[in-house]
């Protein structure tokens, strides 16, 4: 079973890795790959909350608030 999203625009590694129920590193491993889309601010890597959501064909936790 999937975690719940949080109603945030981003997530971080580690966070996203708990919502997937994999390691942490397997989705640092995920991110270099290109399997998760993210964004890198500073040295700090966030993944995009809606293109998750959208990934594991999940409603965008935010859509409710538009």
């Amino acid at each position: 079973m999937i975690a719940a999203l949080p109603d945030r625009a981003t997530m971080t590694v580690a966070e996203t890795a708990l919502v997937l129920g994999v390691h942490r590193d397997a989705a640092y491993d995920a991110v270099h790959r290109g399997d998760l889309p993210s964004i890198r601010v500073g040295r700090k890597i966030l993944i995009p909350t809606a293109k998750l959501a959208d990934l594991l064909g999940l409603p965008s936790p935010a859509a409710g608030n538009r």
